[in-house]
C-alpha cells in the first residue's frame, strides 16, 4: 500500500466516525419537533370611527313682525279709548275723559299688540347633526408563552397557536399552521 492510499483511508474513517458520532448524538439526544404552549392572550386593538347622526326637527320661533313699534295697536287703543272717556263726564271733565281714555287705550292697545305678536309663532323644519364614534375591538395576534425543552419563552405570533408550534433546525416555525 502507498502512502496516499494509507492517508486517504485513514481521513475516509475519520469522516465515516465524525458522522457517525454526530448521528449517534442526534438519535441519542433528539431536537424538540414542538413547543408546547403554555398560554396564549388574545392581543387586541379598538378604533374608534366617527359617524355623523343627523335628525329634522321642529323649531318653534316668533314669526316676523311686521309692526314693531305696535302703532296699529296704540293707535285703535287710543281711538277706543278716548271714545269712551268722551262717554263720561261733560265739559272740561269730558275733554279730561277723553284725554286720558285716549292715553290708556293707547297703552292698552300697544300691550295687546304686543302680547299677539309674542304669541304668533311659525314652525320650521331644522336639521340638526352630531358625532358619535362607533368601538369595533380586533384581534391583531397573540401574545404565547411556550415551553421548548427545558426553557419557557414568549413570543408574539398573528395566529392562534393550538397546543403546540412546530420546531425546525431548533427554530420556532412560528408562520406554520397550529400543530394538533
Amino acid at each position: 500500500m502507498n502512502k496516499s492510499m494509507l492517508t486517504g483511508v485513514i481521513a475516509g474513517a475519520i469522516a465515516v466516525t465524525a458522522i457517525g458520532g454526530v448521528a449517534g448524538y442526534k438519535a441519542l439526544n433528539p431536537e424538540p419537533e414542538f413547543a408546547e404552549v403554555l398560554a396564549a392572550k388574545p392581543v387586541t386593538e379598538t378604533t374608534k370611527t366617527p359617524k355623523e347622526i343627523c335628525d329634522d326637527v321642529a323649531v318653534n320661533e316668533q314669526a316676523p313682525v311686521k309692526d314693531p313699534n305696535r302703532i296699529a295697536g296704540t293707535a285703535i287703543g287710543a281711538v277706543a279709548g278716548g271714545l269712551l272717556g268722551s262717554q263720561v263726564g261733560g265739559g272740561s271733565g269730558r275733554t279730561l275723559a277723553t284725554v286720558a281714555g285716549a292715553a290708556g287705550g293707547g297703552y292698552a292697545g300697544n300691550r295687546v299688540q304686543k302680547n299677539m305678536q309674542e304669541k304668533n309663532t311659525v314652525s320650521r323644519t331644522e336639521r340638526r347633526c352630531k358625532t358619535v364614534y362607533e368601538s369595533h375591538t380586533q384581534t391583531i395576534g397573540y401574545d404565547v408563552r411556550y415551553r421548548l425543552g427545558e426553557e419557557e419563552g414568549q413570543v408574539r405570533m398573528d395566529h392562534q397557536p393550538g397546543a403546540r408550534i412546530a420546531v425546525k433546525n431548533g427554530q420556532l416555525q412560528l408562520d406554520a399552521p397550529a400543530a394538533p
